[in-house]
């Protein structure tokens, strides 16, 4: 590997550095790509302990969820790139029509170009990481911006990401909204952006005057919608775990349960034990249990305690940064909880008379990153399916799709566009660039060149 260039902080050199090594093609053969997967791979085994060290400073994670949630994770997503990278690079071959026959017709996906990866605080090596594969895999250099939210891990990145990839091709640059803003104005082939609405507006205005292709993974309040016919214990327990994972920053947790026809107060109960029994009788001091952000954030939460009748929790402490996993009941439609998207470890119920209530709920605000439901009903699965709309719906269980890298993962309308994980991240950073072949002998286009007849005109209306 070529000595490390020294560090940058001027975002026009930074982009036109990369641009000049897209250029040369040394992002291109199929052995760089295999190459920087394996050395990434090879970096989140032999730095874990930094690694993990770096998300329990941010964000008060345990090593085991920072491995289930974000390291283990990242390896699975590098180890099936690396599975499916010759299939993915093979030209796909499609049929081509009567009046061009005898000619072939393929497509093969080529790299974009230089992209950028702006990557949000709750998830930070996740979410930065993961895009990246599918960057590297399709052949791209990549400008890696990790959130100054999470300081620790972006720190982390800036060290070892030049240690284990390719320097001239991966570079890394830390900073706010400043160092972001500049990167903005750049010209990049695709711009990848992990967070909130109102700064993906602001992303999609700078893309637009290069005209640069956009994907945008953001949030929204994902429902969970929980019908009386199932298992309460094992639903609360799941809804539990989904919802207070990372102390509820995470955007696909779900955001409030629609409790039908009577189930609210079981549920309840099943609730208050399914923490208990994660987190135990004081969370605060469960070594599993994570903490907010930072106190912009814990100030931005504690209001919403008061959202409804406290089922469980609703202690905190800001100098810890810590909120109880709280659930809250009786909460009704205008409460404040209920206005926009959590972000954080409290969950409202409402009760709901039955599954049309529950459809027109959810139909009255924007489209949901994902949907849940916990229903025994395959007329309930069924209408769920085709009454709603979400970037995902899942039966029986929160959050888990993302761990399946055959299902696309992205949004719709509010709560993003595009989509990645596994090949769809491939063909995120991608174009299908189209080839057809024909011989020029025998030149079987002769029927349709001009001067016209009423025979030729018949020939080619039987034909086309």
């Amino acid at each position: 590997m070529d000595d490390i260039a020294p560090p940058t902080h001027d975002a026009a050199e930074v982009v036109e550095r990369l641009h000049h090594t897209f250029a040369s093609n040394r992002t291109k053969p199929a052995q760089w790509r295999r190459s920087q997967l394996e050395a990434l791979r090879s970096m989140l085994t032999a730095e874990e302990p930094e690694l993990q060290a770096a998300l329990n400073a941010d964000l008060g994670k345990c090593a085991t969820e920072a491995y289930i949630t974000e390291i283990g994770f990242l390896r699975s997503e590098v180890d099936h790139a690396l599975s499916h990278l010759s299939q993915w690079l093979r030209p796909r071959r499609v049929s081509s029509t009567l009046p061009l026959m005898p000619s072939r017709a393929r497509t093969v996906r080529e790299p974009l170009g230089v992209v950028l990866i702006i990557s949000p605080w709750n998830y930070p090596l996740n979410l930065a990481l993961s895009p990246l594969v599918g960057a590297i895999a399709a052949g791209n250099c990549a400008v890696l911006k990790p959130s100054e939210l999470a300081p620790s891990v972006s720190a982390v990145l800036a060290k070892l990401l030049p240690r284990y990839l390719d320097p001239q091709a991966i570079t890394v640059v830390e900073g706010g909204v400043t160092e972001t803003t500049a990167l903005l104005e750049q010209r990049f082939n695709h711009i990848f952006y992990t967070g909130n609405s109102t700064v993906a507006r602001i992303v999609m205005t700078a893309a637009a005057k290069h005209l640069t292709p956009v994907t945008l993974e953001l949030g929204g309040k994902s429902p969970a919608i929980v019908e009386p016919d199932v298992d309460l214990t094992t639903t609360a327990r799941r809804l539990a775990w989904g919802k207070f994972m990372n102390a509820g920053q995470t955007c696909v947790a779900p955001d409030y349960v629609l409790a039908v026809g009577g189930c609210a107060a079981e549920l309840e109960s099943r609730l208050a034990t399914a923490v208990a029994e994660m987190y135990g009788p004081r969370p605060i001091e469960s070594p599993d249990y994570g903490r907010i952000v930072n106190e912009r954030h814990f100030d931005r939460l504690t209001p919403l305690l008061n959202s409804g009748r406290l089922v469980t929790g609703g202690d905190t402490d800001r100098s810890q940064r810590y909120i109880a996993p709280t659930v809250l009941a009786d909460v009704d439609n205008e409460a404040p909880a209920m206005q926009e998207e959590i972000f954080g470890p409290i969950l409202p119920i409402v009760s709901v008379p039955d599954l049309d209530t529950a459809i027109a709920t959810v139909k009255q605000r924007e489209r949901p990153l994902a949907l849940y439901a916990f229903t025994e009903s395959k007329h309930s699965r069924r209408r769920l399916t085709t009454a709603t709309s979400s970037g995902a719906i899942t039966f029986g269980i929160p959050n888990a799709h993302l761990t399946v890298p055959g299902l696309p993962f992205g949004g719709v309308g509010e709560s993003g566009m595009g989509n990645y994980h596994g090949q769809y991240s491939f063909e995120a950073f991608t174009h299908p660039k189209a080839i057809l072949e024909k011989s020029l002998t025998p030149d079987t286009m002769a029927p349709t060149y001009p001067p016209y007849s009423r025979l030729k005109d018949r020939l080619l209306r039987r034909l086309l």
